[in-house]
């Protein structure tokens, strides 16, 4: 599976962890960015550019998964999220890795850097990676109202006000 990874200056060293990590399971990983630490830089367009990817993958028939994380992943998760398609989900546990794949076939996992353990971050990637999306009928249809709604400003059959 490819695995695009971004991050802000708050992830930079671990980064390099998480890279190394992801290709140790035998994963393709391409990080974007940034490649240089530089403490006032933005992790939107860093962000944004690993979800596009994600979604290319996805459109291309690729697997692929995004890993996002800054100092709290607040605001690398809603970067991801602004890209049509992406399921960006903060991470805090195990749990919510697991659950964020399974109920919500999650395709952008956000971490905070500053909020973990290097060991702890990289057991959330493994759940998150390791997960699969089970397609139980109900997911699917409010994975397909997200994508509805994001696409019209409509979901069918309900009143969006």
């Amino acid at each position: 599976m490819r695995i695009h990874l971004a991050t802000d200056h708050a992830g930079m060293e671990l980064s390099a962890q998480i890279g190394a990590h992801c290709r140790n399971l035998g994963h393709d990983v391409v990080d974007h960015g940034p490649t240089e630490y530089d403490p006032l830089d933005d992790y939107p367009s860093f962000c944004i550019n690993a979800a596009l990817a994600v979604r290319r993958d996805e459109l291309a028939g690729s697997e692929s998964l995004g890993i996002v994380f800054g100092g709290s992943g607040n605001g690398e998760q809603m970067a991801a999220n602004k890209v049509e398609g992406i399921r960006a989900a903060l991470v805090w546990s195990k749990a919510t890795a697991s659950l964020a794949r399974e109920h919500n076939n999650a395709n952008v996992c956000a971490i905070g850097s500053r909020q973990h353990s290097e060991s702890e971050v990289l057991a959330f990637i493994d759940v998150f990676l390791s997960t699969p999306f089970p397609g139980d009928e109900r997911h699917a249809r409010r994975i397909a109202q997200l994508l509805e709604f994001e696409m019209t400003g409509d979901i069918a059959g309900f009143v969006i006000e």
